[in-house]
């Protein structure tokens, strides 16, 4: 493969902090050269956006609308010259919010997109009911539709449910705390605890039924997937989750498949891992995921 690393540094709080600096932090613990281990990897640099300010939007009501829709924007035009270009974009986020970008990238290169989806959490707010106001609440809904944010078209519904899978998600109770529905049952749907002990088949079984609807799809791995005992460095932790060894097997799983055309990996936060060996920890899983495709 021909790779091409790509920093997303936003952050959906409307800071620079935390999560933003998730890209710097793993380039300085070697990510680009490890990868480079088992492919040919190039660093394309990170996307420029506007200066992000931590107010919810009037109309939106999502926190640092300009600077998340200039984001999205740059996303967008730099996956699509990647793929332009027959490299293959691992987009190093920041949060979640960078996935609309990419998706809408890997359709108009390839005329149509699916996802799969990796997460702690189901990630389709309607922005008006987050708790938080950040955008990495809501991106899932925002592109399959299912919710709304007046922000234009970077947020525009790209997806179908039945070009889409979610594997991983154990935030079922808060939603129903909050009143938020599941997107169980509209899509192909499994929680941390389904996953246990059939990661390889579950995966296959996601991704032919992605592929049925789209001949080629992304791969986001929000790494709050994992067990906090295994990733301690994110912002939301929850009880369970996925062990890295899981991980990186879904992972190489998917990576392996021709219709992958691009993989994003966020939610990492370097101000919780004071030594780096959080850091150390995900790219020594990137250099294990791409050395077995």
């Amino acid at each position: 493969m021909r790779i091409d690393v790509l920093g997303a540094g936003f952050n959906s709080a409307g800071v620079r902090t935390g999560v933003a600096r998730g890209p710097h932090a793993l380039r300085r613990a070697g990510l680009v050269a490890r990868a480079g281990l088992s492919h040919e990897v190039r660093d394309v640099g990170d996307v420029a956006f506007s200066e992000p300010v931590p107010r919810r939007g009037e109309a939106s009501r999502l926190l640092a609308e300009q600077a998340l829709t200039s984001m999205l924007a740059e996303v967008r035009r730099k996956v699509e010259a990647i793929m332009a270009g027959g490299a293959f974009p691992l987009l190093v986020g920041g949060d979640c919010a960078v996935l609309p970008g990419a998706l809408a990238a890997c359709r108009s290169v390839h005329g149509s997109v699916g996802l799969l989806f990796v997460d702690g959490h189901e990630d389709a707010w309607p922005p008006a009911a987050s708790t938080t106001g950040e955008a990495a609440d809501c991106e899932l809904g925002l592109a399959l539709g299912v919710t709304s944010a007046d922000v234009g078209p970077e947020l525009a519904p790209v997806l179908r449910p039945e070009a889409t899978a979610l594997l991983g998600p154990r935030d079922s109770e808060e939603l129903r705390e909050h009143g938020v529905g599941s997107l169980r049952g509209s899509l192909w749907f499994a929680t941390d605890r389904e996953l246990s002990g059939r990661v390889a088949a579950s995966a296959d079984d996601a991704i032919a039924t992605i592929e049925r609807s789209a001949s080629r799809w992304w791969l986001h791995v929000d790494l709050d997937v994992l067990a906090t005992d295994q990733l301690a460095a994110v912002d939301y932790p929850q009880p369970g989750g996925l062990r890295w060894e899981e991980l990186t097997e879904l992972t190489a799983v998917a990576l392996r498949r021709q219709g992958c055309a691009g993989w994003s990996l966020t939610i990492y936060n370097p101000d919780l891992d004071a030594d780096g060996h959080e850091a150390e920890r995900i790219v020594g899983y990137v250099e294990q995921a791409l050395a077995l495709v």
